[in-house]
């Protein structure tokens, strides 16, 4: 039976409890050293506490060492990685090729979303060189995906939620350019976020201190049943610099909807165990976004950019109907609530916000009016009742257990068994003492064995198998239910198996002789590694060449032709607009190329 795994995001151990607590089949964390999140780092005791936390419901926990490494660095990664396989780390994503060279315990090794999994020829030899699980590329569409998935063998895991990244395949040099902070290292400035004017080559302004590389956060809740019936097996959440409230709520919403598409397929099951409960409907608009795309899924349809801001709209709930000296009218049906947070856009597009400081009905009194008007589009981005909710609600994930309790020559035996097979038990001696009560006794003792709300399970049934209606003490009941659950998680523990995977040495011809900087060798390993595979020349990475690399800092499936309706596709002309177009920051300026034919973009430092 195929597996399909829910993979959400851990910032740190209570976020990636959080994660399993509220659905999760599987999470991935960064180490103190090594994973592109540099400000989500989690010491290896840390995770090892997630670890063991996430296999009680038999989900995984991946550890992202997935920076290039330098040649001073290797030894240190290489222990870093055994450190983390004798923890009980399920996989390690990876974007350096030298760690294939390093002399590893066998742990499975998944080939981050950095290695060019946009590229079809690629993903076949990483395929065939023994990755067992492939990132896929945002980028791709639901035919793409279908193409690769008919030509590899391995897992294949694709984003379905949270940011995105503009450059193709996460693979961007332009914070490096700007001020060396890498991300291939870990150190993202995000110039994505920040503001430019387009120009053309005549200096025509398109768009003036906008937000052009901004992207719309991701959210393919309504493609999930297209996106496993198209062979995806792990379904991604972006996120590991989100808080907490952030993670429990995507994590609930892509859980419930999985379980619906599950609960109506004999050939999928989910890939851990155990059910959530809710007390509180998950809403992917009432926490961090910047307003949702389906991306390339589809192929290019809509647009894609958030380029008024960087920042999170939340829920669009109303527009202004009416505006006082202190108050405003909100149209729609929305209850807003003392302390919200609300966002509009003023008149020169700008982003803007009130707090709400009494709220009777739909009069808002805010704490300021900030220069809101009448039919300003309003967007909650902070709400407080759900935030409450989110922090202190009873959400639980529970494993189903069958108990059983019959009577021995003895006494007593109560054997408990999971959803899973396991199985434990605990006895008692004693006299039986026939109940001098006329009805049964059998509700008590069922409503007393059901009492598991410490622990990880709940009974799904309760059989009661004795010759006659006996009187048991509830102590008696309490100590044969605590030993027998206690037995039962010990064999939980015991019964969870990590598959050793040892990707073995190949000599796979590369699809190319020749490979430059974006392939990201910075190290003797990685050279090592390509060699092995056939490449002749290779470039030296952007890292390590001190800024003599001239080629483009980004690659882009986003077009702004595109988005500002100037692609002779939309309209059959550019317009005034004469290429090539310039984006402006301060002095600094890119200048962007066109790649018509393959429908991307190329920004370069001029």
């Amino acid at each position: 039976m195929r597996k399909i795994e829910l993979l959400a995001p851990a910032r740190n151990l209570e976020t990636g409890i959080a994660a399993i607590n509220f659905g999760a089949d599987a999470v991935y964390i960064g180490p103190e050293k090594f994973s592109a999140r540099a400000a989500a780092a989690n010491s290896l005791e840390d995770i090892e506490k997630l670890i063991l936390h996430a296999h009680l419901y038999n989900a995984k926990v991946y550890a992202t060492v997935n920076t290039i490494l330098f040649d001073n660095e290797l030894e240190e990664a290489e222990k870093l990685i055994t450190d983390l396989y004798n923890r009980g780390i399920d996989a390690v994503i990876i974007q350096d090729m030298g760690i294939l060279e390093m002399n590893l315990p066998p742990v499975a090794l998944h080939a981050s979303t950095q290695t060019d999994n946009f590229d079809i020829e690629r993903i076949k030899f990483l395929d065939k060189a023994g990755f067992p699980r492939i990132v896929l590329a945002r980028e791709l569409s639901l035919a793409q995906i279908q193409e690769i998935r008919e030509s590899t063998r391995c897992e294949l895991e694709f984003f379905i939620h949270g940011a995105l990244c503009v450059s193709l395949s996460g693979r961007c040099y332009m914070s490096a350019a700007m001020g060396g902070r890498s991300a291939n290292r870990g150190e993202c400035a995000q110039p994505c976020r920040k503001s430019y004017t387009l120009t053309d080559s005549g200096g025509e302004v398109i768009s003036k201190n906008r937000y052009p590389l901004s992207l719309k956060d991701m959210n393919q809740t309504a493609n999930l049943k297209a996106l496993i019936d198209a062979g995806i097996d792990s379904l991604k959440i972006e996120g590991r610099l989100k808080d907490i409230d952030y993670v429990k709520n995507i994590t609930a919403h892509y859980r419930k909807e999985l379980d619906n598409i599950l609960e109506g397929r004999g050939d999928i099951v989910k890939a851990s165990s155990g059910r959530v409960y809710f007390d509180f409907n998950p809403d992917p608009e009432k926490t961090f976004n910047r307003s949702y795309t389906e991306y390339f899924i589809k192929d290019r349809t809509g647009f894609i950019t958030s380029p008024h801001t960087p920042k999170s709209l939340g829920k669009e709930i109303g527009r202004v109907t009416e505006t006082g000296r202190n108050w405003f009218l909100l149209g729609g049906d929305e209850k807003i609530n003392n302390g919200d947070g609300l966002a509009f856009f003023d008149k020169e597009q700008n982003l803007a916000g009130v707090k709400v400081n009494r709220a009777e009905k739909n009069k808002i009194f805010p704490l300021a009016m900030n220069g809101i008007y009448n039919g300003a589009v309003v967007y909650r981005n902070h709400d407080v009742v759900f935030d409450k909710t989110l922090s202190s609600g009873r959400t639980a994930r529970k494993i189903d257990l069958i108990m059983k309790l019959y009577e021995t020559e003895n006494g007593f035996k109560l054997t408990v068994k999971d959803e899973d097979g396991n199985s434990a038990s605990a006895e008692s001696e004693t006299m039986k003492e026939v109940s001098q009560r006329d009805e049964s006794d059998y509700e008590q003792i069922r409503k007393q064995l059901a009492k598991l709300g410490g622990t990880i399970f709940s009974s799904s049934e309760i059989r009661i198998s004795l010759a006659e209606n006996y009187f048991i003490p509830v102590s008696m009941l309490n100590d044969l239910r605590r030993r027998a659950v206690e037995k039962l998680l010990e064999t939980r523990i015991a019964a969870y198996k990590i598959m050793p995977i040892k990707i073995p040495e190949t000599e796979i011809p590369y699809p190319d002789k020749k490979i430059d900087f974006r392939h990201n060798v910075s190290n003797h390993l990685a050279e090592k590694f390509y060699r092995r595979h056939g490449v002749d020349v290779i470039e030296e990475s952007f890292e390590t060449s001190n800024n003599r690399i001239t080629g483009p800092l980004m690659t882009t499936k986003l077009c702004l032709k595109h988005e500002n309706r100037l692609c002779p596709k939309q309209n059959g002309k550019n317009g005034k607009f004469k290429e090539p177009f310039y984006l402006m920051d301060g002095n600094i300026k890119y200048r962007i190329e066109f790649d018509c034919r393959n429908c991307m973009m190329l920004i370069f430092k001029d």
